[in-house]
């Protein structure tokens, strides 16, 4: 008797999988401002997260090669046996300056990182309790460490309380720890985060902000909105959005900071992040100081955006940064629009369960500074009625 194929279960969900749920891979070859070149037309970027439109940009490039050139592309083993090098040092010390924080690590990913970040501040006597629409690696996180997982509805700082609340009654001394982002990058939207690290302040629990999509954007100097706030325990952030770079960061005192060095295996266990990247990402963290007058510019015109959508009929995509997703529900619905501004010469992903809530499929409309004038009247006719 034959034994059981052992992915067959693969197989099997693979052929229950909506033909509107299949994903694919395809290639774009950046072609020019803000620009890929698309299978048949040029195609102007409103999907990236290159807010700044860094990751071309000269300087950047240039600081990537002399990494090179110095020191190599990999760094060859994890920072706690040989692949620590001064640029690792330096950008870390020089965030830590920014950001006003004590002590930053390096890590490959923003994936790693988050799972860093819980597995520090959680263990499985640990409750958390998470917006709804957290990012997906910080759920991987909580599953690692063994913790409870509460949900509360997003970016709603009364229902936090009251979990919070119920929390410290049913245990006043289990581990606390509130999970949430500076802003969604699925729905453009931020808490109130001066209140919510407030909330838990009051009630003795830690607050891990993921940073990744406003550095570089919100708040003081593009600090992000967890910037100046102490209560904050961890903050996450990552070098493949605004700094135009790849890799990423945890941001804290000295005492999470020794911690994560000691026991943090995403940090003991993971080559070093690429030298190459790290001095790219370095002089993405100088080109951010920079250009205040663009991130400002930026901020403004998203507003702009937000009202001519608005005005055409579109529901108003929330918040105030360069994201702005238009909800239309179905996923075809979705995969349409994203054809129909292709064909317009528009690249606007579709955006489809499990990314978001079923029956909130969307297109995901990524602003950058660097789009050239007329996009937004080229937007609103591809787009058409709703």
């Amino acid at each position: 008797m034959d034994a059981a194929d052992p992915l067959a279960p693969l197989a099997a969900d693979l052929e229950a999988l909506p033909p509107a749920r299949r994903r694919s891979l395809r290639s774009l070859e950046p072609a020019g401002q803000a620009a890929f070149a698309g299978e048949a037309r040029p195609l102007l970027d409103l999907a990236s997260n290159d807010y700044l439109g860094l990751s071309r940009d000269p300087a950047l490039q240039q600081a990537a090669t002399a990494a090179i050139e110095a020191v190599g592309v990999g760094a060859g083993a994890s920072r706690l046996i040989s692949g620590t090098r001064p640029v690792h040092a330096e950008l870390e010390q020089a965030l830590g300056h920014w950001l006003g924080r004590e002590r930053v690590l390096l890590y490959p990913s923003g994936f790693q990182a988050n799972i860093a970040a819980v597995q520090a501040l959680a263990d499985r006597h640990t409750w958390v309790i998470a917006d709804r629409l957290i990012h997906h690696s910080l759920l991987v996180g909580i599953q690692a460490t063994g913790a409870k997982l509460r949900r509360f509805q997003h970016n709603n700082l009364a229902d936090l309380k009251d979990q919070l609340d119920r929390a410290r009654r049913d245990a006043p001394q289990r581990r606390l720890l509130v999970l949430s982002e500076s802003l969604f990058s699925m729905e453009g939207s931020s808490p109130d985060v001066t209140a919510l690290a407030q909330l838990c302040r009051t009630h003795g629990a830690a607050l891990l902000l993921d940073e990744a999509h406003s550095l570089g954007i919100l708040g003081q100097g593009g600090r992000g909105l967890g910037y100046g706030i102490p209560e904050i325990s961890l903050i996450s952030g990552t070098f493949g959005k605004a700094f135009g770079s790849g890799g990423a960061f945890l941001a804290g005192n000295a005492t999470v900071g020794d911690w994560l060095l000691q026991h943090s295996g995403p940090f003991r266990y993971s080559t070093a992040l690429a030298p190459p990247l790290v001095a790219a990402a370095a002089a993405g963290l100088r080109a951010i100081q920079e250009r205040e007058p663009e991130r400002q510019a930026l901020l403004a015109r998203a507003e702009r955006w937000r009202d001519a959508l608005e005005a055409a009929g579109w529901p108003r995509p929330l918040g105030s940064g360069p994201i702005l997703p238009l909800v239309v529900g179905g996923d075809r619905r979705a995969l349409a629009l994203q054809e129909q501004l292709e064909q317009a010469g528009l690249l606007s992903v579709a955006i489809r369960p499990p990314t978001v809530p079923s029956g909130t499929a969307r297109l995901r409309l990524v602003l950058r500074h660097d789009c050239p004038p007329g996009t937004l009247s080229r937007l609103i006719k591809a787009l058409g009625r709703p």
